[in-house]
């Protein structure tokens, strides 16, 4: 995580010392999942991931460069990224509206017993 709060993913090259990188991403499972789709392209069935049962393979990279696995990988970690961005902020976004309003209590009276 980078201190203004982004999380990031870069993976080495096999047998180099370059990296490539994979994007910065709001929440850490989309990072995550994104590094998962560059080391199962790097390295086959055998890479160790973060998230094995959630990796699949839905085109063959016949390309292996530098590039076509990046972009493999940022386009998965952006789907990620969007959907546990919607699913996160909508209950946050309800909560901010329902405590921002205060409640008239003119209009709701609380029930008394002296009735």
């Amino acid at each position: 995580m980078r201190k203004w709060g982004k999380w990031v993913a870069e993976i080495r090259e096999p047998n180099k010392r370059s990296r490539i990188w994979l994007g910065s991403y709001s929440t850490p499972i989309a990072a995550a999942r994104a590094y998962d789709t560059a080391v199962f392209y790097l390295r086959g069935p055998s890479a160790r991931l973060n998230f094995p049962d959630l990796i699949y393979q839905e085109d063959e990279l016949r390309d292996v460069s530098a590039a076509s696995i990046r972009k493999k990988a940022t386009e998965v970690g952006a789907k990620v990224d969007a959907l546990q961005t919607a699913v996160h902020a909508s209950p946050e976004d309800n909560s901010r509206v329902l405590l921002s309003e205060k409640p008239d209590l003119n209009k709701f009276p609380e029930n008394s017993d002296e009735e």
